[in-house]
């Protein structure tokens, strides 16, 4: 039956049959294999075939194909057709009293119990070996790059400190500009290096001192600074900075080392200061005007190697955010 043509009693027709209705009712419920529909149903699948054909032609089913398999589910009537989407709302309500529906839902739940026994009972097994068995990966770079996908397209981010530009690197593709501010022309040299010649974002390189940033005030939608603070004499005045040129709205995100005692690193990375106490990065953030300033406490360390080619420091990071005051 073409239903651009269907008359009334073409209509109360192909709802009359109890087959179809019973179809109808478990189809309402969950999509269904057209194999899982002839099972829940207890009948042949061949005779659930021919029903179906009147039914996709009635345009009531919407189908999904994976691989040679047809899902298929109760598809709502097209504006066109509401005459028989206000029958099959009637009779949809007296269903439950339909002599056979009650076996039907009873081998429909059966057959879900199965299903999810069957999709769930593989991973419960593995759960606890997952992440040895199927955890590898080259590089790691697709997992950390796809929620980046969530940055709206037009965001403009700070990367302050960038040095040679490893923190804009992942932001690459996934906002309208970059500004990567160093003080060092030597390390934005090495970030051109790093980030030259890649497409989707928009790179600017600035030099200048991190407590007076080149950048006009509201400029910025989000500002990372990553292992900067404690190379600079007075860290905290780069905070206030990072306020002024974010818009309202804007977030700052800073990793910085905990407190330490490599006293090494003064002299072979540049440090003025052996780490940061958390607590005092917060403080800051907060005395600036920050809100909703947050620390997490990752589970990551910094692994720096010295001149001596000595590998075993490990030092423990963190990070601490937090939002200008207004509406985006």
């Amino acid at each position: 039956m073409a239903l651009a043509d269907a008359t009334l009693p073409s209509m109360l027709k192909l709802l009359a049959d109890p087959t179809r209705l019973r179809m109808l009712a478990l189809l309402a419920l969950e999509e269904l294999s057209v194999g899982e529909l002839s099972r829940a149903l207890g009948l042949a699948q061949s005779r659930v075939s021919n029903h179906l054909r009147i039914l996709r032609d009635a345009d009531l089913l919407r189908e999904r194909h994976v691989g040679t398999t047809t899902h298929l589910r109760l598809a709502a009537p097209q504006n066109g057709h509401a005459p028989l989407g206000r029958l099959w709302s009637a009779l949809r309500a007296e269903l439950d009293a339909f002599p056979e529906h009650a076996a039907d839902r009873d081998r429909l739940d059966g057959l879900l119990a199965e299903r999810r026994e069957r999709d769930g009972g593989f991973f419960d097994q593995v759960a606890g070996e997952w992440d040895k068995i199927a955890g590898a990966f080259k590089t790691g770079q697709a997992r950390l790059r796809t929620p980046l996908h969530l940055v709206p397209a037009d965001f403009i981010v700070a990367d302050l400190g960038c040095g040679t530009g490893y923190m804009a690197e992942s932001l690459l593709g996934h906002c309208a500009r970059i500004i990567c501010v160093d003080q060092s022309d030597a390390m934005l040299d090495e970030a051109k290096k790093r980030l030259g010649g890649r497409r989707g974002t928009d790179v600017e390189y600035r030099q200048g001192a991190l407590d007076q940033l080149p950048i006009t005030d509201l400029e910025i939608d989000g500002v990372v600074a990553g292992m900067v603070l404690h190379h600079l004499d007075e860290p905290f005045e780069a905070i206030g900075e990072m306020l002024r040129v974010l818009k309202p709205g804007g977030t700052a995100a800073v990793m910085e080392l905990d407190p330490h005692k490599e006293t090494w690193m003064r002299a072979e990375l540049g440090d003025r200061h052996l780490g940061l106490e958390s607590r005092d990065v917060l403080a800051a953030f907060r005395h600036a005007g920050f809100e909703d300033v947050v620390l997490d406490a990752v589970d990551d360390s910094y692994q720096p190697n010295r001149e001596n080619g000595d590998t075993t420091v490990s030092l423990s990071l963190y990070i601490v955010r937090g939002r200008k005051p207004g509406a985006p």
